[in-house]
């Protein structure tokens, strides 16, 4: 059974969440395209210049992004928009989508009567929340992908594959792991033979530039209690499990870090499964998805009460 989008993403569980979306047509999203011998390859930059178009104005963080060829992965941190005054919402919001006369007026200082206030604050109410949501954040990026593609492909229709798919990570564990799935992914394609030679990625992004704005480059320590050293440690050591059969290493002064985690080799490679989409819709321990599924009953449970009852 397919849950509202609602459901699956709520700030109450976890900030953070692991969203894909995949490109519907036999043609790369990027890349070459093996049958017309036509290069799309330039599509990557159109998706890393929009990702980070909107997260400077929505109040998500981008904690990890993989631009594949017919794909894309995104770890998402949502933030509260609480602190930000009216103006402040409206003037982000604009950014994105015209505004209302009244809106405008109200960002010019123009009197309003009672009534018209009321409906001022009611429309930053409604674009407060918009500019925390994952899902407009999906919409306004997968829209804009969409409608250049098809102009330059000459066609129309679907470009995507449906909705977008998301997964709720419910822990520091389920993060980190699938921030180094995310980053893993050109290597586990045979696209790349080191996270630094990974093109479009978070991985080389933070390798190349240490003043990006990419999560700081670094973690937030409310977050997860690594820092950037530690997490490309842990990348690079994972990844060569996985391709090369040979367990990383880090100073012999330090445990190794998939020890400092709590995790044996075996049991983190088996974990990087988890993101692959098959029906797992939240990351976690046994406790923390029975929450979560809990949650969800509880949420579903409230909004058929509202339904009025058929005489």
């Amino acid at each position: 059974m397919t849950l509202a989008r609602k459901y699956l993403i709520a700030p109450e569980d976890t900030p953070f969440y692991h969203v894909m979306s995949r490109c519907v047509r036999r043609a790369f999203l990027c890349g070459k395209d093996k049958y017309s011998g036509q290069c799309f390859e330039h599509r990557r930059q159109w998706m890393v210049d929009r990702i980070k178009f909107l997260s400077s104005i929505f109040n998500l963080d981008i904690c990890s992004y993989a631009i594949m060829s017919n794909h894309y992965h995104l770890v998402l941190k949502i933030n509260s928009t609480d602190d930000w005054d009216t103006k402040q919402v409206f003037a982000y919001w604009s950014q994105l989508c015209r505004l209302p006369k009244v809106c405008q007026d109200f960002m010019k200082n123009e009197s309003q009567s009672k009534a018209v206030l009321a409906l001022v604050y009611l429309l930053a109410d409604k674009y407060r929340k918009r500019l925390m949501s994952i899902s407009w954040f999906m919409k306004l990026l997968n829209e804009n992908i969409a409608r250049q593609a098809n102009i330059e492909d000459k066609v129309t229709g679907s470009f995507w594959e449906g909705r977008f798919k998301s997964q709720a990570l419910l822990d520091e564990r389920a993060l980190l792991t699938c921030m180094a799935y995310v980053d893993l992914n050109p290597i586990r394609a045979a696209m790349a033979r080191s996270p630094e030679n990974s093109d479009y990625t978070s991985i080389q992004e933070r390798i190349k530039s240490k003043t990006s704005n990419l999560l700081n480059l670094g973690f937030d320590e409310d977050d997860i209690h690594y820092n950037l050293t530690d997490y490309l440690d842990l990348v690079d050591s994972t990844g060569r499990a996985i391709l090369a059969n040979k367990k990383g290493y880090i100073p012999d002064d330090l445990p190794p870090i998939l020890n400092r985690l709590g995790l044996d080799e075996t049991t983190w490679l088996d974990e990087l499964y988890q993101f692959k989409f098959q029906g797992r819709k939240a990351i976690g321990t046994v406790q923390q998805l029975k929450n979560f599924v809990e949650n969800i009953k509880q949420k579903i449970k409230a909004d058929i009460s509202l339904i009025p009852a058929l005489e």
